[in-house]
């Protein structure tokens, strides 16, 4: 997808195969999960937005890295492409880099 994030904006793919498993090793299908919580790979990132001082503020996840996110709540943040799903969202919904 060519689509160029502004400000602190994140395009993130979403990885809809990975395991829902509770710690006793039961395995819970998607209607199960309470919180809007998904999982993805950064796409495109914005450029960061701008402080107070009228400096940018770099954006601390970069291409290709594996994420927790919020999922938006509106649909107008959701893209579709080659059956792939995106969802572009701001850094402060980005949870947590997943480290491998």
């Amino acid at each position: 997808m060519k689509l160029q994030p502004l400000f602190d904006n994140i395009l993130i793919e979403i990885l809809e195969n990975h395991e829902k498993t509770t710690k006793s090793g039961i395995v819970l299908p998607d209607n199960v999960e309470k919180k809007e919580q998904s999982r993805g790979i950064v796409s495109a990132v914005g450029p960061g937005k701008f402080g107070k001082e009228g400096t940018r503020i770099p954006i601390s996840v970069k291409v290709g890295d594996k994420v927790v996110f919020s999922k938006p709540w509106s649909d107008d943040k959701k893209f579709e492409e080659n059956g792939k799903k995106f969802y572009l969202v701001s850094e402060e919904d980005i949870l947590a880099i997943i480290q491998e």
